[in-house]
């Protein structure tokens, strides 16, 4: 059975920095039946690209640490440990983003990236997705602190052992999706480079 849906009407709510649409559609329901028309406000984010840097030679991790509005209330505070990401901008691919959001979070250029996933954020209620990848660097930064000063970016570098950084999982220090989704993905496969 192929399944259908039909988008009956899209408002867009608001547009500023980011979009929310509201959708008025139905679907097919599983015995085959469509739907009623059902009304969705949708967070129109865009898409996104996240990667996890490691240092086979050191088995060494690159994270990010910085202010996150959406994380006001999480237990540690706004101060997310994270892992290196940007959003995808009009006809540019994965791979530019991946390399430009590398030089400007964490100094680091030439890195081999290894695909992991891409999965939606919260498709419930954003249109986000982000391609996952792990990125293999041949020497870690020099410096602690990036960012683009007219993004308002201050980012922190945390170099850890790969270890050290999976026991952050476990003790629920890092709690954004990417990084805990990369670092397991990483676990699972950490063989392949002897870590």
């Amino acid at each position: 059975m192929v399944m259908r849906y039909e988008v009956l009407n899209t408002e867009t709510l608001y547009r500023g920095f980011f979009t929310m649409n509201r959708l008025e559609l139905r679907f097919a329901h599983f015995n085959g039946q469509m739907s009623a028309p059902i009304q969705r406000e949708l967070f129109e984010r865009g898409h996104a690209v996240a990667v996890l840097p490691l240092h086979i030679e050191s088995g060494q991790v690159v994270l990010t640490e910085q202010f996150r509005p959406g994380a006001l209330e999480a237990p540690g505070g706004p101060w997310l440990t994270e892992i290196v990401a940007g959003m995808i901008e009009p006809d540019e691919s994965v791979e530019a983003v991946a390399a430009r959001e590398l030089q400007e979070e964490a100094g680091l250029m030439g890195v081999r990236l290894i695909p992991i996933t891409r999965y939606w954020v919260s498709p419930g209620g954003t249109t986000e997705s982000i391609f996952l990848f792990l990125g293999l660097i041949d020497a870690l930064p020099e410096r602690t602190v990036h960012g683009l000063p007219e993004e308002q970016e201050d980012i922190r570098l945390r170099i850890l052992p790969f270890d050290a950084a999976l026991a952050l999982v476990d003790q629920g220090a890092i709690c954004s999706a990417a990084p805990i989704i990369a670092l397991q993905w990483l676990d699972r496969h950490r063989a392949r480079w002897q870590i």
